[in-house]
């Protein structure tokens, strides 16, 4: 007699890789306010939520921002920010 109480036993976790780390948060206008995005190195959005989140001062509390997202690397990962919205754009480079 099996010893679970009827209770299906939960499949072993696969052996898959975890997602790499998030390496940029990008605090950028969306029109409608602040918003934070979240961003793997290669630029692959992972999350996005309001800036105004109390998650987001204590990730970024001692560092300090490069002002605008305007290099060629931001180009496909901001397509549907404005070209004022990026420049105005705040982005922090995450502890790896």
């Amino acid at each position: 007699m099996a010893q679970n109480f009827g209770i299906t036993v939960p499949a072993p976790h696969a052996g898959l890789p975890h997602r790499a780390p998030v390496r940029y948060l990008v605090v950028i206008d969306s029109g409608s306010g602040m918003v934070a995005r979240l961003f793997l190195a290669n630029r692959e959005l992972v999350n996005e939520f309001d800036a105004s989140a109390p998650e987001v001062a204590n990730a970024v509390a001692g560092l300090k921002p490069v002002p605008g997202a305007l290099g060629p690397e931001w180009d496909q990962a901001l397509r549907a920010h404005s070209l004022l919205e990026r420049v105005g754009a705040q982005v922090y480079t995450l502890a790896a």
